[in-house]
């Protein structure tokens, strides 16, 4: 534990919120944090008519995709999808813009991109002009103006749920550095970005996805690092330091600690599994030398850092064993929003217990559009503890 004088150090240099984790160690490695976060932290409801709409279309859709799936596809999606939901449920979640979630002392968001180099590809979704064509007005209001806009774009799926609290990636990257600079001092930032490549063809005239390559990748670590300063973000390259391998120095256990990450973020970045989604984050870039962000990956792969076990009920014992090993973990407490749906906090206790560094959710404030009283936080609403692998 730090002695007074080093306590009396940081609480003069982080006046900020001094509530912010000041009672943690300032020598704790930042791969012993745990920190909640939300799933999908830009998004905004769907107008009621267009899942009225398409609820019926994508849960058919669904029904025949798992009727036929391969055995071991079958399986994997069973352990994504525990649950049994409507599309209408699958979206049944409310949050607020992205300042207001981190004041709430949520220290991780999620943010799915989307390449849109040339602007307008996303202005005129299938879904709002099929209900046009029926007669519908006064629908749900999207940001014409920022999707109009080159940069990548931030919502959930296209055509169908699209509608977002910042639609430019750029937009959402300065709210959250604007609370950084209003905050300094504050426990890091985890800051999921999903690049995203699926594509929703349940309307005629389905926008197709633009896909990422090795350049759309570059350009976005460069839209990343035109809003944050380069000695605002923990990279994998700080992490590695002159160890062969970032694998090997995750292992090693050489994360910066919480004095040196206060105040800065780091981002995890999310692909297509399999190598066709990682090989373009990592052409040119082994161990992700000179990249941004730490790229979800398997345990013992050379640029192994972060890694991803959304069911923390079905792979409790795999995350303990990765946390110990050094990893940065991610679990959901809570997956498509059955649990607040059914007012059961199993999968949010195991998620919380389980060691994972970042608990990410869809229920982090009091009041559900259920009616039950789910909500998950850590206790005594702090924004960060010592993760409970380091505990017990």
């Amino acid at each position: 534990m730090m002695g007074a004088f080093a306590a009396f150090a940081l609480a003069a240099t982080f006046p900020l919120h001094a509530s912010d984790g000041k009672d943690l160690p300032a020598d704790l490695p930042l791969n012993r944090l745990q920190v909640v976060g939300t799933h999908n932290s830009y998004s905004l409801p769907l107008d009621p008519r267009l899942t009225d709409l398409v609820a019926p279309l994508i849960n058919a859709q669904m029904q025949r995709l798992t009727t036929h799936m391969p055995p071991k596809a079958a399986e994997l999606f069973r352990e994504e999808h525990p649950n049994e939901v409507t599309f209408s449920e699958v979206l049944n979640y409310r949050h607020d813009d992205l300042r207001s979630q981190l004041d709430l002392g949520l220290r991780s968001l999620e943010l799915d991109v989307h390449p849109d180099p040339e602007g307008g590809h996303y202005l005129d979704p299938a879904g709002y002009r099929l209900l046009k064509e029926r007669g519908a007005t006064d629908l749900a209001p999207i940001d014409t103006a920022a999707l109009a806009q080159p940069g990548y774009k931030v919502f959930h799926m296209p055509d169908v749920d699209f509608r977002s609290h910042c639609p430019l990636f750029r937009t959402c990257l300065e709210h959250i550095r604007a609370w950084s600079d209003a905050n300094p001092g504050h426990v890091p930032l985890f800051i999921l970005i999903e690049a995203k490549v699926q594509a929703a063809p349940i309307f005629a005239g389905a926008t197709a996805p633009i896909p990422f390559d090795k350049q759309r990748f570059d350009e976005l670590d460069g839209e990343i690092l035109s809003v944050f300063s380069r000695n605002r973000i923990i990279t994998p390259d700080d992490v590695r330091g002159d160890f062969p391998t970032l694998n090997a120095a995750v292992r090693a256990g050489h994360w910066p600690t919480l004095a040196k990450a206060r105040g800065k973020v780091l981002f995890l970045m999310l692909t297509a599994s399999g190598d066709a989604g990682t090989r373009p984050y990592l052409e040119e870039h082994p161990s992700l030398s000179g990249r941004v962000a730490f790229l979800r990956a398997q345990p013992g792969e050379d640029h192994a850092a972060f890694l991803m076990y959304d069911n923390a009920l079905m792979r409790s014992q795999e995350i303990a064993r990765a946390v110990a090993e050094g990893y940065l973990v991610r679990t959901r407490s809570d997956i498509e929003t059955y649990e607040a749906k059914v007012n059961d906090r199993t999968r949010a206790d195991a998620a919380l217990a389980s060691g994972a560094q970042i608990v990410s959710t869809d229920f982090s404030k009091p009041g559900n559009v259920y009616g039950t009283a789910y909500t998950v936080g850590l206790p005594g609403g702090a924004s960060a503890r010592v993760s409970p692998a380091f505990t017990r």
